[in-house]
């Protein structure tokens, strides 16, 4: 028996259609928010078809949006969220123009900035956030002290963290050279002084640069995220949103492996 190929998970049809991250997209099927030509779908397992089957949310029908590719430089004190229930501003906040249906790619904490996409574009965004497509996130961060030879060795072979041990990692230390001869006033300076470290990781944990420097004994002072796989830009002001590019946009997709797509 040959499977039907237009039929595909709901979650995955709702995401695709820029109505919610698949995650969202669950828990709208299981709140009985869903419906497919005209019955209340309540199993995460159900499948559509999306040119065929009447599909809603809330009673209304799901269309096929254009696609949104936004690059976002996330200043500090915003949550990457939609809606936080504490009030406090959000990623979307800062996306001028009419409010469009664009969700944020994976994690940037509350004390960081940096690059962050954001899209309605759920394929996509679910490659460019899972591990397996070993993606890039590029980090400066600046930490307190400056790491030796061994530090810098042990965040590239990964560290245990909330009982897990990160995957390998490449990192460089800044405008120093941790292995030169250093006297004791040398240590007592460089114990005290802040250093700059560039660290690119391929998961996506829950602060999971600030706990690697916390691990071996350099606290961040401050991170920000320079580069997301292909996608980097220095002139971007902190604050300020533009669309990606066409060629940005099939840079991303061919780093995900959706070429042509």
């Amino acid at each position: 028996m040959v499977a039907d190929r237009s039929r595909e998970r709901l979650q995955k049809i709702l995401s695709g259609a820029g109505v919610a991250s698949r995650r969202a997209a669950e828990h709208l099927i299981v709140e009985g928010r869903v419906s497919v030509n005209g019955s209340v779908v309540r199993e995460l397992g159900t499948r559509a078809d999306a040119a065929h089957d009447d599909i809603r949310v809330d009673g209304r029908r799901i269309g096929t949006p254009s696609r949104i590719y936004l690059l976002l430089n996330k200043p500090r004190g915003f949550v990457t969220t939609r809606f936080d229930p504490q009030g406090r501003p959000t990623v979307l906040d800062l996306v001028p123009g009419p409010p469009a249906y664009v969700y944020p790619v994976g994690r940037l904490d509350f004390d960081s900035e940096g690059l962050l996409l954001l899209t309605n574009d759920g394929e996509l965004a679910a490659r460019l956030m899972h591990p397996r497509h070993r993606i890039d996130r590029v980090y400066e961060a600046q930490v307190q002290g400056v790491p030796d030879d061994a530090d810098l060795r042990r965040l590239a072979r990964g560290v245990v963290i909330d009982g897990r041990r990160t995957a390998p990692a490449t990192v460089r230390l800044r405008g120093a050279r941790p292995g030169a001869r250093r006297t004791e006033r040398d240590d007592r300076a460089r114990s005290d002084s802040p250093a700059t470290i560039e660290i690119t990781v391929h998961e996506g944990r829950s602060r999971q640069v600030r706990k690697m420097c916390l691990a071996v004994g350099h606290p961040v002072l401050r991170l920000r995220r320079i580069r997301i796989g292909p996608i980097a830009d220095q002139s971007l002001k902190l604050g300020a949103c533009r669309p990606l590019t066409i060629r940005e946009v099939a840079m991303l997709k061919r780093s995900a492996g959706l070429e042509g797509s």
